[in-house]
């Protein structure tokens, strides 16, 4: 299946590695005009440049309400206006302290709010549509990651009242939920060996025996953009080879 984003305008919050990055050039290979968000300056270098002509890029703090809004509007601007926007980024707060709940509440939920509301107008313009990347972590317990998984749990169900709130203006809101995805640099790999025994229950507990790739969940990202998927809002779809089973 090939995708054609020819001539539409993508937000990535979140955009520089792993899945965000795999998102931003898959959108940006189907034709569109990409900008990407992260903290990173390196990551975001190296991304942007990937990107090509058509990209943008600006770092941007995402736990901080001043920082997201100024952001996306920036963005709007450098685009000319704003058809899809992902929110992908995550705080990755673990544990249940006030520290893991600060940091998983002001970027996962907080910043997917903020930036949906920034760019609103925009996508009202274009009858766009909002991507959301929770997690499968959000469909069940776990002493490990508590807060994580709680917040993934209610991206899953926000997506679906941004879905009733935004309808009547035509624009659709949907979600994926990842399962493990392996990639260089990333957490998985890591875990690998930092935590192999984590690491080898978690390789076990997948079907088909390995974990996902950045691009596996990119392409079903962009079919939710796409107008393949123009009857489908509120959804979240599960992208984790079974490891839910």
């Amino acid at each position: 299946m090939s995708f054609d984003f020819t001539g539409k305008r993508v937000i990535v919050c979140g955009g520089s590695k792993g899945i965000g990055r795999s998102v931003a050039i898959g959108f940006a290979k189907a034709g569109a005009s990409v900008s990407i968000c992260a903290r990173g300056a390196e990551a975001l270098a190296a991304t942007k440049a990937e990107l090509g002509a058509k990209g943008h890029a600006a770092s941007c703090d995402l736990a901080d309400k001043a920082a997201v809004n100024g952001y996306v509007a920036e963005a709007i601007g450098a685009l000319g206006g704003l058809d899809i926007l992902i929110n992908n980024a995550s705080g990755f707060g673990m544990t249940d302290t006030e520290e893991g709940w600060n940091s998983a509440l002001n970027v996962d939920v907080l910043a997917t709010f903020r930036a949906s509301r920034a760019g609103l107008d925009a996508l009202k313009a274009s009858k766009g549509n909002i991507v959301n990347v929770s997690s499968i972590s959000g469909y069940r317990a776990s002493v490990r990651s508590p807060v994580y998984n709680a917040v993934k749990a209610l991206l899953v169900n926000y997506t679906m009242s941004q879905a009733a709130l935004f309808a009547e203006d035509g624009i659709r809101v949907n979600a994926v939920a990842p399962g493990s995805v392996e990639f260089p640099g990333g957490s998985w790999e890591k875990r690998k060996t930092e935590a192999p025994d984590l690491y080898n229950r978690t390789l076990a507990s997948i079907p088909f025996g390995r974990l996902g790739t950045p691009e596996e969940i990119a392409n079903v990202v962009l079919f939710l953009a796409s107008p393949l998927a123009s009857w489908v809002t509120g959804h979240t779809v599960v992208v984790d080879g079974g490891q839910l089973l």
